[in-house]
């Protein structure tokens, strides 16, 4: 999957950094991932989520709060409502680039500016909405710094520590947090929302996600992350919402109608990476693509795949008809089937002329047939059909390719 990096300019004149990971076929949608607290774009969580989308079709950016990571900016003189400033403008931009409504997920803190930024974003530029770890009282982070909070009120700025890292906190920091009410700014949305919490976890406890819940409208949606840590350290648990979140969306960001369905044959269009290639047909998408040992990015099947996969599947449909019309015990097939060139020494064929040009090619098919109740001469008939296949007899027949511009 391509990873673009992104620069957004912010009003106060730094720039945030992100990574924009782009599915390898077409997109169908777009998503926002917000970090947690003190976290950047490059956690567990961040990664895994946004390549898991990616993956199914959603272009998922990843990006630095201000200070932290690759963006620009004083973190300690920041705070909570700089972090939905933010993400305001970053999915002003994926909006803007894309022309579709955004998929804002947060983790942690991350989870709790998503829901706050939501009004700001505007209810037209958001799809849904999914929070992981989120807490319900923004002020509960303040917990989570070890230092003189009440010296820092005082005296302007100071120095503490959160999660083992020194910062240089500023008054406004504390108080955009203090006075954040995320229970009223989520009461107030009126867009899909999906909660993921762990009851095991020590950070952000469970009850944080039950007053979530009882302040969002419907629809809503819950999803626990049993036996996860906070950070969802463990890269299963983070696979695990990662997936439920990208099985949600799907139901909140629709095909869009400028994906070409063709009415007959097949459309190939290129431009995803190097090699790859999207085929549509008249009811399906999928890539094609060619091995990390070309160049290509190991996408989808290579196109001689897909002939082999052409002529198997045909072999084993025609197989099955057969058997079935005969009313023999046939209980399936297994066809493996390979591709090899420059055969001609050991080829009858080859007496023919059929070893010009680029060399012989030959497709070979070894079929095993299931079912232990099937005679000798039922087996043999079964074999035999094979060859009819309407794949087969395409691949053997005088076949001319035409083409047109």
């Amino acid at each position: 999957m391509p990873t673009e990096t992104i620069t957004i300019q912010t009003e106060a004149g730094h720039a945030l950094e992100g990574s924009l990971e782009l599915p390898t076929g077409l997109t169908r949608g777009i998503a926002l991932f917000a970090h947690c607290f003190t976290c950047t774009r490059q956690s567990k969580a961040a990664v895994a989520v946004a390549r898991a989308l990616s993956k199914e079709g959603i272009a998922c950016l990843r990006f630095d709060f201000t200070g932290l990571g690759g963006s620009g900016g004083e973190f300690g003189r920041a705070g909570f409502a700089t972090d939905v400033a933010d993400l305001v403008l970053a999915a002003n931009y994926l909006v803007e680039r894309f022309e579709q409504p955004v998929l804002l997920v947060g983790h942690s803190l991350g989870g709790a500016a998503v829901l706050a930024a939501a009004e700001d974003i505007g209810a037209d530029n958001i799809a849904a909405i999914a929070t992981i770890g989120a807490p319900s009282d923004v002020p509960h982070v303040l917990e989570r710094i070890k230092g003189d909070l009440a010296a820092i009120r005082a005296t302007g700025e100071g120095e503490v520590s959160i999660g083992g890292r020194a910062f240089t906190l500023g008054r406004a920091f504390i108080e955009r947090v203090e006075h954040a009410d995320l229970l009223a700014e989520v009461a107030r949305l009126r867009k899909p929302v999906l909660l993921l919490h762990s009851p095991t976890d020590a950070v952000v406890g469970i009850d944080n996600a039950s007053a979530l819940f009882g302040a969002a409208t419907h629809p809503k949606s819950f999803v626990s992350l049993e036996g996860a840590d906070h950070l969802l350290l463990d890269s299963r648990d983070a696979e695990f919402a990662a997936s439920m979140i990208a099985s949600w969306a799907h139901r909140y960001l629709p095909l869009r109608d400028d994906w070409p369905m063709p009415e007959k044959g097949v459309v190939v269009k290129t431009g995803h990476g190097k090699f790859g290639t999207e085929v549509h047909t008249d009811s399906h998408r999928f890539l094609a693509d060619e091995p990390r040992s070309v160049g290509g990015d190991d996408t989808g099947p290579t196109p001689y795949d897909l002939l082999l996969a052409a002529l198997g599947t045909c072999t084993a449909m025609t197989m099955k008809m057969y058997a079935d019309r005969e009313g023999w015990p046939f209980e399936g097939a297994s066809i493996h089937l390979t591709h090899e060139r420059d055969h001609e020494g050991d080829c009858a064929e080859c007496a023919k002329g059929a070893g010009t040009g680029d060399g012989l090619q030959a497709l070979t098919r070894r079929i095993e047939l299931a079912g232990e109740a099937l005679t000798a001469e039922q087996r043999e008939k079964i074999i035999a059909i094979a060859d009819k296949c309407p794949v087969h007899r395409t691949l053997e027949g005088p076949l001319h390719i035409r083409t047109e511009t």
